[in-house]
């Protein structure tokens, strides 16, 4: 059992930066490869980023590619988001992910935290 919970959401500016976090207290942290997805209003959940678990390779989405950075710290079972350069259409709830394989796939994630509301204004 892995329970996930994101931190770091709220308003931001366009152009401003925020960063999520995304905690874990189970303990196969370390064996899991992590990851992000948004979901808007009226639109599918997407994937945005996907770090290995051991934190060597990473995967974006294009239209994060260069703004978004996502890392993690295994000694502190958790994952981050550095979210730089944001756009208005980066307003979504942003949602943590674990799966044993790193996938860029909503349908094959195991593991969701329950979201955290990042809204970017005008």
């Amino acid at each position: 059992q892995v329970q996930l919970v994101e931190s770091g959401g709220g308003l931001v500016q366009a152009g401003g930066s925020l960063r999520l976090s995304c905690a874990t207290d189970g303990r196969a942290f370390s064996r899991l490869a992590m990851g992000w997805f948004r979901q808007a209003p009226g639109k599918e959940r997407e994937f945005v980023a996907a770090i290995t678990s051991s934190g060597d390779n990473t995967h974006y989405a294009d239209f994060v590619k260069g703004r978004f950075t996502i890392s993690r710290d295994n000694a502190k079972n958790t994952v981050y988001l550095q979210m730089s350069t944001l756009k208005p259409e980066d307003t979504a709830v942003y949602y943590c992910s674990g799966d044993p394989v790193i996938t860029t796939r909503r349908e094959l994630v195991d593991y969701w935290g329950p979201g955290t509301q990042v809204t970017v204004s005008s």
